[in-house]
């Protein structure tokens, strides 16, 4: 069973950072495509950031963190990271890490492969 351990959510400031970190053992890091979804309560769960396991330069953002997230993979760690600068109020919703045999934009939502537990974010204005 795979298992996806999220961590480095909280509370923070308009403007802020937050880094969120999802752990995986080496066999999933190195063979699946990973990335970040959020949900705001009683919306969708959206795709915000993606990763390629193979090819590092092979990401995705969606429009609206576009300069101001960041995804990235250490292997090392088995860890993949979502650095996330100047932050906004309307960045506030649970992140969910997710695992998948596909890059994460070609997937349908329901059709992930793994999910983590979820991170709460919370960005006070």
């Amino acid at each position: 069973q795979v298992q996806l351990a999220e961590s480095g959510g909280g509370l923070v400031p308009a403007g802020g950072s937050l880094t969120l970190s999802c752990a995986t053992d080496g066999r999933t890091f190195g063979s699946y495509h990973m990335g970040w979804f959020r949900q705001v309560s009683g919306q969708d769960r959206d795709l915000v950031a993606a990763v390629s396991w193979n090819n590092d330069r092979l990401t995705y953002y969606a429009d609206d963190v576009k300069g101001r997230f960041t995804i990235a993979r250490n292997s090392n760690k088995n860890t993949v990271y979502l650095q996330m600068n100047s932050l906004k109020p309307e960045d506030t919703a649970v992140y969910y890490c997710a695992a998948d045999s596909q890059f994460l934009p070609r997937v349908r939502r329901y059709e992930i492969d793994y999910w983590g537990q979820g991170a709460q974010v919370t960005v006070s204005s």
